[in-house]
């Protein structure tokens, strides 16, 4: 079944159990549709969400803005590719580095990479050419920001990291037993931020919402992605969905109505109708 033979309807709902933590096999079977078919709207739409993200996610009145990574893998993990494969981007070990806005739950910007300055300067200068003034930025203690930021913002930020100190778990032994945070240390780097304000923790929270509703994300599977193209347009039609379709469970409208950007709640439907 070729992308002709799905109706904008049918599109929706693929992309709405895509974008609710559905792998793209059970959608399939879900929706009666191929695998070939599927993997056609999720180029297409990735292809349209992305750059409808990019004209439309701008000149956003931001006071308050948190950055963070979150780790994923594609093709394989890193110690199970192969030999000929390995150090090549796409390959292992993925990083997404994610923008919110800690007022409107905002996605302001993303960028896949790897976890290092380069990546890090590309994704900050993004954060800074989507902003309308002036804001207090926090992180963790990734020293790739620290020169990504005085290059993207050029010192007109209020910035600080926050660093989690933890302790020795008593559950060591066992795989996915959480340390215990024994407290936090606050550096303020440049500009006067707001200690009150310092934190990380509502872009943490949007790293479980990915991780729950896109199932490229979910650890212990085989969903994972295999193509790190595909990777990337799903990511695009993940954070289009959160920010103009999904209302936020506190805000009670979407971010992007919260942020002014948008004036109502997207269907799937107009998603699905970004695609030329």
């Amino acid at each position: 079944m070729d992308m002709n033979k799905l109706s904008i309807e049918r599109r929706g709902r693929i992309l709405a159990c895509l974008c609710e933590g559905m792998s793209v096999r059970a959608t399939c079977r879900l929706m009666d549709c191929s695998k070939d078919a599927a993997l056609k709207l999720v180029v297409d739409a990735g292809t349209a969400c992305a750059a409808y993200h990019d004209q439309h996610v701008r000149g956003i009145a931001s006071k308050r803005v948190q950055v963070d990574e979150i780790w994923s893998f594609v093709h394989a993990k890193a110690k199970n590719v192969p030999q000929e494969k390995r150090g090549q981007f796409g390959f292992g070990d993925v990083w997404t580095w994610t923008a919110i806005d800690a007022d409107s739950k905002l996605m302001i910007a993303w960028h896949v990479g790897r976890r290092d300055a380069g990546a890090a300067h590309i994704f900050m200068n993004d954060v800074a050419a989507r902003l309308a003034n002036r804001v207090q930025l926090s992180s963790d203690g990734n020293h790739a920001y620290l020169s990504a930021v005085d290059e993207a913002f050029d010192r007109g930020i209020d910035y600080a990291m926050i660093v989690k100190i933890y302790g020795n778990s008593p559950e060591s032994e066992k795989r996915y037993s959480p340390a215990v945070c024994l407290g936090v240390e606050k550096t303020e780097v440049r500009g006067l931020p707001d200690p009150k304000h310092i934190s990380t923790s509502y872009i943490e929270r949007s790293n479980l919402t990915l991780r729950m509703q896109n199932r490229r994300f979910t650890r212990l599977t085989n969903a994972f992605s295999k193509k790190l193209a595909n990777h990337r347009h799903m990511l695009a039609i993940t954070w289009v969905y959160y920010n103009f379709a999904r209302i936020h469970q506190t805000l009670r409208v979407t971010p992007a109505m919260q942020a002014g950007i948008s004036e109502h709640v997207w269907t799937m439907e107009e998603i699905a109708g970004l695609i030329p």
